[in-house]
């Protein structure tokens, strides 16, 4: 979830966003990292958009907090726009990490999957922002996948775990490692059709406000 702002001074549109991060496996370094590879993951194409026959460069403002003495209470009653509120554990039943349904502002991450410039964090990301994943898992012959691919998807060999491996099997689907975001992916956020107010601000996502407990083995 985040807060559009317009800048037409600058061509800009802004999206803020901040995540506060709790939980056994969070701490301050990790929370700035994960806010930057969602940064630069999501800026890196120089997503533009056309809203009111101006062109304008979106830029993703992204800052990552931790905050251990977070309360259920406050994620329940916040009313900002621009928080976001993921626990991070060592441990996820599954082995995935999730959001709490699309344009959502909570979940909970799998401490794995945001190591070693993983781009799970910007997926997850862009799910907040109300992206789905794609319905045509098979992009075999498309070239490198975008971010909002899921793990299990079809890809040509230099894309999968193992360029070896028969698609499908084992090591034969998408390494997320290899995901990026396009401008494609900046398109389909649709921000020129959000309601701007007088001052240049426009809500992209919605208040999901879950608590995570930590989950148990």
């Amino acid at each position: 979830m985040g807060e559009a702002e317009l800048q037409p001074e600058n061509s800009l549109l802004v999206i803020h966003s901040v995540i506060y991060f709790y939980g056994n496996a969070a701490n301050d370094v990790l929370s700035k990292q994960v806010a930057k590879d969602i940064a630069d993951h999501w800026n890196e194409p120089k997503g533009k958009v056309n809203i009111r026959r101006t062109i304008y460069e979106v830029f993703f403002n992204i800052k990552g907090i931790y905050e251990p003495s977070l309360s259920p209470q406050t994620v329940f009653e916040n009313t900002n726009p621009r928080n976001n509120y993921f626990r991070i554990e060592e441990y996820a039943r599954g082995n995935i990490s999730f959001v709490d349904g699309l344009g959502s502002n909570t979940g909970y991450f799998k401490l794995e999957n945001l190591l070693n410039n993983s781009t799970t964090a910007a997926h997850e990301y862009g799910h907040t922002l109300g992206l789905d994943h794609p319905q045509n898992l098979d992009i075999r012959g498309q070239g490198q996948p975008r971010i909002m691919y899921p793990r299990g998807t079809l890809v040509d060999p230099e894309f999968q775990y193992d360029p070896r491996i028969q698609a499908g099997l084992t090591g034969g689907t998408m390494n997320p490692f290899t995901r990026r975001v396009f401008r494609e992916d900046i398109d389909d956020l649709r921000l020129h059709k959000l309601s701007y107010n007088k001052n240049n601000f426009a809500i992209l996502g919605e208040f999901s406000s879950v608590w995570h407990d930590a989950q148990l083995m």
